[in-house]
């Protein structure tokens, strides 16, 4: 693929770390309960001089399950002192913990978007992806979010996520977002804000699950088959940069999760980027960027094109 280069970095996105209290098959970051990497209060400083040196809007936290980070509530609430706008990536299952019980009151107050996963407006697909019993708390946490206003253009933002159960593109955006609001408001009274539709990358847990079932073949031929130059132009590493749990960091969170860290003479770690204040560099790119430029393209935004 030829080289892409950064714009104007709008997006901070940050990986606090793997923990998280669900182990789900189709997982790029291949988290679970078991993970010990998190980010230290030490890294978590450097992150809030970088907000603090440079004109980037959005703050995007996430992991794992980033709530579970002791650095979490820092890096919110340092943000918003800022005036950053700060995004939430939220399993939902993890606002039902005891231990997190206030959590939805804290973002709340704060004016956190949420963006929560919910791959579909059925449980028996949620809970296919994501292990049995997960559906059933996701919409109790929905409804906790809607209780505090969350998804009801109070200005507190709550976003869903869908991703395809299976080895295929997902379906128009614009469709699927009406159909999770009318099957999510006459079955369950939740309400929301946008959806973002979003691809399955070739990476970690689902490919795994492709080399399985025996589809990695035909599934990267798909997303080769379905490049969309317009889709391409919009790719999210062009406006963001992620942050690795130790302060590496990476064109995004794809790249993080493959190990394949900024290259080009960029800075490579935070320590880097405090030296040099240089946020341009040049995209390092891959097959599996053909996730993001098939079809209608995808990006932790949602589709592209």
């Amino acid at each position: 693929m030829p080289l892409l280069e950064t714009a104007r970095i709008e997006v901070l996105q940050v990986n606090v770390g793997k923990l998280c209290n669900q182990t789900c098959a189709h997982c790029h970051v291949d988290a679970g309960p078991d993970r010990r990497e998190a980010m230290s209060s030490e890294t978590a400083e450097k992150v809030v001089e970088i907000l603090r040196r440079h004109d980037i809007a959005t703050l995007d936290i996430t992991g794992g399950a980033p709530e579970l980070n002791p650095q979490f509530r820092f890096l919110v609430d340092e943000a918003a002192k800022l005036g950053r706008r700060v995004i939430d990536r939220c399993n939902l299952t993890v606002l039902m913990l005891p231990a997190q019980a206030d959590l939805p009151a804290y973002l709340a107050e704060r004016k956190v978007v949420v963006t929560a996963s919910l791959p579909s407006f059925r449980q028996a697909g949620t809970d296919a992806q994501r292990g049995d019993g997960v559906f059933a708390k996701s919409i109790a946490a929905l409804r906790t979010l809607n209780e505090l206003g969350y998804g009801k253009k109070t200005g507190l933002v709550l976003d869903l996520v869908h991703n395809p159960v299976g080895a295929f593109l997902p379906g128009t955006q614009s469709s699927l977002e009406r159909d999770y609001r009318r099957e999510l408001a006459s079955r369950f009274g939740v309400v929301f804000d946008h959806l973002h539709a979003i691809t399955n990358m070739p990476i970690s847990r689902f490919l795994e699950f492709l080399e399985r079932s025996g589809n990695t073949r035909s599934y990267m031929e798909l997303l080769v088959r379905s490049f969309n130059p317009l889709a391409a132009g919009g790719v999210m590493c062009r406006t963001h940069l992620s942050v690795g749990w130790d302060g590496a960091l990476y064109d995004c969170d794809y790249n993080q999760m493959m190990d394949l860290p900024v290259a080009h003479a960029a800075p490579a770690t935070l320590d880097d980027l405090l030296a040099s204040g240089n946020l341009a560099r040049r995209v390092r790119t891959g097959l599996h960027c053909f996730g993001c430029t098939a079809g209608a393209g995808s990006s932790c935004g949602g589709a592209l094109a």
